[in-house]
């Protein structure tokens, strides 16, 4: 049974940062390409950043210079680091792994900014 779950939510003020970790399991984390999505109060769920197993990264243009997308083979986990965030980043944070065309998403934490 495949299991992503998420770390690191909670509040945190504008200027600050913030580290989140998806710890999975139930996969073969060396063929999966994982990734981040947030989903904000009345919008469309979004790629923050995705990593593949090669270590190729991708980030939406918002958070390019400000978030950093990185894996650990050893402990099948993938982190967010979040630098300099701002309030418009406030939003569910869903940890995402694709493994042989089928996608996985973790259960989401709440990331809250405050100006």
């Amino acid at each position: 049974q495949v299991q992503l779950v998420e770390s690191g939510g909670g509040l945190v003020q504008a200027g600050g940062s913030q580290r989140l970790s998806c710890a999975a399991s139930g996969i073969v984390f060396s063929v999966t390409t994982m990734g981040w999505y947030r989903q904000a109060p009345g919008k469309q769920r979004e790629l923050v950043a995705l990593i593949t197993t090669n270590g190729y990264t991708n980030y939406v243009d918002s958070v390019k210079g400000r978030f950093t997308i990185s894996r650990d083979k050893a402990k099948n986990t993938v982190y967010l680091q979040m630098n300099s965030l701002k309030p418009e980043d406030t939003a569910v944070y869903y940890c995402n792994a694709v493994m042989v065309s089928t996608v996985y998403w973790g259960q989401g934490t709440q990331v809250t900014v405050s100006s």
